[in-house]
């Protein structure tokens, strides 16, 4: 019974969800801008990670990071890779 009432929450705010993003003309455009940043947002991570610029630095691939990096861009990167090095030196 539980699982029945969530599937049905679930399906009506899919819905809602699709809705809205149609009738505002947001459209797809929307997704594929989003996911363009946040493809571009684990590159740059993994580029730091894998490369050798700075040793002994490992920038974990997890939602809050590549989140950071998605929408500051590459100077995200630059303040993840501060805050790693001041807080954990």
């Amino acid at each position: 019974m539980k699982s029945l009432i969530l599937g049905s929450v679930l399906v009506m705010s899919l819905l809602g969800l699709i809705i809205i993003l149609f009738r505002k003309r947001i459209g797809l455009s929307f997704f594929t801008s989003f996911g363009i940043h946040l493809v571009l947002a684990a590159v740059g991570i993994y580029v730091v990670n894998y490369s050798g610029w700075i040793t002994g630095t490992y920038i974990p691939l997890n939602p809050a990071t590549i989140g950071t990096v998605s929408i500051l861009g590459l100077p995200g990167v630059g303040l993840l890779l501060g805050l790693k090095i001041s807080l954990f030196g």
